[in-house]
């Protein structure tokens, strides 16, 4: 029997409306699309219990705006998951809009079984949300954390940094006054296709490294720990689900354009990546007939390292050697001693990490590793 998959990501891909830095798989909703979307999804969470060994420990409602469904179709959603897969025994997330919360629906959400709210705040300053395209207000992030802590929630807050004219310092303060345990700070990026790349908006260099770096000095200097590149957390706030990506570990992908990360026992594999398509022809198409991407040993080790040296406590060389059957440090120590030469990469006993400025140049590091990948 394959090894269990113990962590699950759904995608929700319906949102009121579509921002304009949004390049993820949403779409808003049409009359009777969702319920297409609700039989769909029950179909596909049968074929995954059927197809893997699942023990969940850790489940994840993204999006889109999950929280935008309807009081029913959520009801319906949960559901179905719990009959067919199960519930995570650790940690259960749910994204949240802060338009969509009343005190009703906060409770109906933690009785259903969500215990932890990531809450796309993006800014406390009405200029700034305005200039994003959010259609809530700073009022309405306020009252949405301070009634989602009211109701028994873990609060995880998102913000985007390097916007233009921001008040970061004032967007940071403000969450930390509210009470969040978990901050995610992500810098504005303009990826083709959105509306803000055809507007020509762009973002200066100087303000996304003031935000990267002002973002850890005030959090750090309020005891959050910087625990991953763009996540901080309260001692214990961690987000345990995507420690689960983070950590390279396997975990089902449900809902259109939602990616998983699968065992299998295909010889000379160690696991496959299936990224679903989109929600027409997620609609449509055979479970079995997605095509998967294969993870040989190499594979799955630079993946790892890419993901692991995002993280504060890094990558274990030695676990990893056992995971994926190759000796992680003989094979790839010409590069990695490269970079540490270079003040990018800090070994420490059998631990491999980055420094603050190997995190900017994490591409290269993982490039250099490839090339002996390829001279295979």
């Amino acid at each position: 029997m394959l090894n269990p998959v113990r962590h699950l990501y759904l995608h929700v891909p319906f949102c009121p409306t579509i921002c304009p830095y949004c390049d993820f798989h949403v779409l808003t909703r049409k009359s009777g699309m969702v319920d297409h979307y609700l039989r769909r999804m029950r179909e596909e969470a049968q074929f995954q219990a059927s197809r893997y060994n699942v023990d969940l420990k850790t489940v994840y409602f993204g999006g889109g705006t999950p929280s935008f469904l309807r009081d029913p179709e959520m009801t319906d959603l949960v559901d179905l998951i719990r009959t067919h897969l199960g519930w995570g025994t650790e940690e259960n997330t749910l994204e949240i809009n802060p338009g969509t919360v009343t005190r009703e629906r906060a409770q109906l959400w933690k009785d259903l079984g969500f215990d932890r709210a990531s809450v796309g705040v993006q800014s406390l300053n009405d200029e700034t949300l305005k200039f994003l395209g959010r259609h809530h207000n700073a009022k309405q992030a306020r009252t949405a954390i301070e009634v989602l802590l009211d109701v028994g929630f873990r609060v995880s807050g998102d913000l985007i940094t390097a916007v233009p004219g921001q008040d970061l310092e004032g967007d940071i303060a403000g969450l930390i006054e509210l009470g969040v345990e978990h901050i995610s700070a992500y810098t504005l990026t303009i990826e083709e296709g959105t509306e803000f790349f055809r507007r020509g908006v762009q973002v200066r260099e100087e303000d996304e490294r003031r935000g990267f770096d002002l973002t850890a000095e005030l959090l750090t200097a309020q005891g959050f720990e910087r625990y991953e590149i763009s996540n901080y957390a309260r001692p214990r706030a961690h987000s345990r689900h995507n420690l689960a990506y983070w950590t390279n570990q396997h975990y089902l992908g449900l809902g259109p354009g939602a990616a998983g990360h699968y065992p299998t026992a295909r010889e000379g594999l160690l696991s496959e990546r299936i990224t679903n398509p989109r929600l027409h022809d997620w609609l449509q198409q055979p479970f079995e007939r997605r095509e998967a991407e294969e993870i040989a040993p190499p594979d799955f080790v630079t993946d790892a390292l890419f993901m692991g040296l995002r993280l504060r406590n890094g990558v274990d060389l030695a676990d990893l050697s056992r995971r994926s059957g190759l000796d992680v440090w003989v094979r790839y120590q010409k590069p990695l001693k490269h970079h540490i030469k270079k003040g990018l990469l800090l070994l420490e006993g059998q631990v491999l990490k980055a420094t603050d400025q190997g995190r900017w140049v994490l591409n290269q590091i993982i490039a250099d590793c490839l090339e002996v990948d390829s001279r295979d």
